[in-house]
């Protein structure tokens, strides 16, 4: 579990199946996601099921985190192993009803930490499409640099 001054970063579990659904089938919370929205409830089951499956694995291939706020589940946080050695990735996505909060800083900044200083990452990346400001802009308080853009869109 992360700490941080108002979230808790726990692994993220079926006990979350429906709050995970809300966000992850919500038109808005999806806009810029390549695998999202879920379409069926069954579609967020199936990747619950392997982000909990993946806590047990002896060196897990991603961390799946869902962002606690007192006892509502509002997001969650991801940092996944690449194939270069000591490069991560982090993803993220925020129930829109709480967006603008400083949320996603706060747990990214708390991920970031885990990442670094746990999994011992050299390098820590994150991707997100061109017209997703939120987005931008997180990556940028992190201080992550921009290294390049594509023109293709798959969403």
């Amino acid at each position: 579990m992360l700490q941080t001054e108002r979230l808790r970063l726990i692994p993220q579990t079926m006990a979350n199946l429906y709050s995970t659904h809300v966000y992850a089938s919500d038109p808005e919370n999806t806009r810029y996601m390549i695998n999202l929205p879920n379409e069926t409830i069954e579609d967020t089951m199936a990747f619950l099921q392997r982000a909990e499956r993946e806590w047990f694995q002896p060196i897990p291939h991603f961390y799946e985190f869902a962002i606690m706020l007192g006892d509502t589940h509002i997001g969650a946080m991801s940092s996944s192993r690449k194939e270069e050695e000591g490069v991560f990735e982090l993803g993220w996505i925020l129930d829109c009803r709480y967006w603008g909060e400083g949320y996603a800083f706060e747990a990214a900044t708390a991920l970031v930490v885990f990442t670094r200083d746990e999994l011992g990452a050299k390098r820590i990346i994150a991707h997100c499409d061109a017209e997703n400001i939120r987005s931008s802009h997180l990556m940028e308080k992190l201080g992550m640099k921009e290294v390049g853009r594509t023109s293709d869109r798959n969403n």
